[in-house]
């Protein structure tokens, strides 16, 4: 899961501060999910379990209310109906995702987190649908970044 992360950082690394930014909190996240999966007993360390869904809330709350909401600006500006097209068919799972994060954040806020089996469970299932969100995000980024760089060097 990191390495797929640090590719995406070389791919868009300087398309956009914001992106940048989101990229960085992006392999943050997935060093504090690593760190807490491989933590004995996880669930015990309600500081790193703390620290970890403070992470997750973050990240997913950014995609939300700066990234997607810059993509779609873009997409706008350049009038690109495909990529339009493509946000409005990921954006429902992404959102879908979100939820699954909020509400892992909430059981270990409730502290429903006591459970060791359930947690690694919890936790692994998770990961999934980290790895699969990260999927889309990329997806809707290389779009957009690689149309909107072709549209550019056009216009210059």
């Amino acid at each position: 899961m990191l390495d797929s992360c640090q590719n995406a950082q070389e791919r868009w690394g300087g398309v956009h501060k914001l992106i940048d930014r989101w990229l960085l909190e992006r392999q943050e996240l997935v060093v504090a999910f690593r760190a807490l999966r491989d933590a004995k007993p996880a669930f015990a360390d309600k500081a790193q379990s703390r620290d970890f869904c403070g992470v997750l809330v973050d990240y997913v709350s950014a995609w939300h209310f700066e990234v997607f909401e810059q993509l779609l600006s873009e997409a706008k500006a350049f009038d690109d109906k495909r990529a339009l097209a493509l946000a409005e068919d990921m954006n429902p799972r992404i959102t879908d995702i979100t939820q699954i994060a909020l509400d892992f954040n909430d059981h270990c806020d409730k502290a429903e987190c006591n459970d060791p089996e359930r947690f690694a469970q919890t936790l692994q299932a998770l990961g999934g649908h980290l790895r699969e969100r990260f999927e889309l995000e990329d997806c809707l980024i290389e779009v957009l970044h690689t149309a909107h760089k072709q549209e550019a060097a056009l216009q210059a």
